[in-house]
């Protein structure tokens, strides 16, 4: 199976949108990068902020607590919560393929090329092997064959097939001959249209986003976040010149790193102010929820 790391900021990134999945961005954007601990009332705040009820916020730490994210300390009647090591890796992988991803890459036109095979009555296995091959980037090309342009990628195939001798994976490395088109063979092995629709819906989400307190900016700097952790496992990371034409991802790059860079001082800042709303009284705490 798929490394954990992966699978869980995966499943977090394209689910349907929750609290939990809100959360773990705040961990991820404010948290990770500080001390690694935050106040339980900080982060139901910053829940309530993005307009989640205080009940969902609640919902959302005591399973992440429950799950191992995060482990609980008393502070006489306050609660602290700290990143447990297990989610601090997660989170700092998550945050280099966040911030990594976008960026021109330099490719020298080598193709991984992966065979794959499974016996007829193994549906089951070969369901899952196709899965999770395109969870990582692959592209079909029929009758078993996959292709990527990361030929680095060729360490994951050993997590991929796992150690079921029913799914057998043959690896080569290949440059593009003197017959065909490229952006043919891109088209036929990848759904471009929909990746490509939700970078679009991106840009027009965000570029007219212009927010003038620090709540707003914190609300639309974590949504930013939120929005683009998604494209890392949407998009399959392909060089530019066999993409089709004017392809989205470099403007949505360029958008979302400059509003990040407007953004991120003071949605940290009013991140931090939070932790003395978790010091009010219950009343207005709900309030503020």
């Amino acid at each position: 199976m798929l490394p954990v790391v992966d699978d869980q900021l995966r499943r977090r990134a394209l689910g349907a949108p929750a609290a939990r999945s809100a959360l773990l961005t705040i961990l991820g954007e404010y948290v990770l990068p500080s001390s690694g601990s935050a106040w339980q009332e900080t982060l139901i705040n910053a829940l309530g902020t993005l307009d989640y009820k205080p009940q969902a916020a609640r919902q959302a730490l005591s399973r992440s607590i429950a799950d191992h994210w995060l482990r609980p300390e008393r502070r006489g009647r306050r609660a602290l919560v700290h990143l447990t090591e297990e989610t601090a890796a997660m989170l700092t992988a998550g945050a280099k393929r966040i911030y990594n991803f976008g960026e021109p890459w330099s490719w020298d036109g080598h193709w991984l090329l992966v065979v794959v095979r499974v016996p007829e009555n193994r549906r089951d296995v070969r369901h899952r092997v196709r899965t999770q091959l395109a969870w990582a980037g692959f592209g079909s090309l029929g009758g078993g064959v996959w292709i990527s342009p990361h030929v680095e990628r060729e360490s994951e195939l050993r997590a991929i097939a796992g150690d079921d001798s029913a799914a057998e994976l043959q690896s080569f490395h290949a440059r593009f001959g003197a017959f065909g088109e490229p952006r043919n063979v891109v088209a036929s092995a990848w759904s471009l249209d929909a990746v490509a629709d939700t970078y679009n819906e991106f840009i027009m989400r965000f570029r007219r986003m212009r927010p003038k307190t620090p709540e707003g900016v914190f609300q639309a700097h974590t949504r930013l976040v939120h929005a683009w952790r998604k494209f890392p496992f949407l998009d399959p990371d392909l060089p530019e010149h066999v993409l089709p034409a004017q392809w989205p991802r470099s403007r949505a790059h360029e958008l979302f790193a400059n509003r990040h860079a407007t953004w991120h001082s003071t949605a940290r800042a009013y991140f931090s102010s939070l932790d003395a709303v978790g010091q009010a009284a219950p009343s207005q705490r709900v309030a503020a929820a």
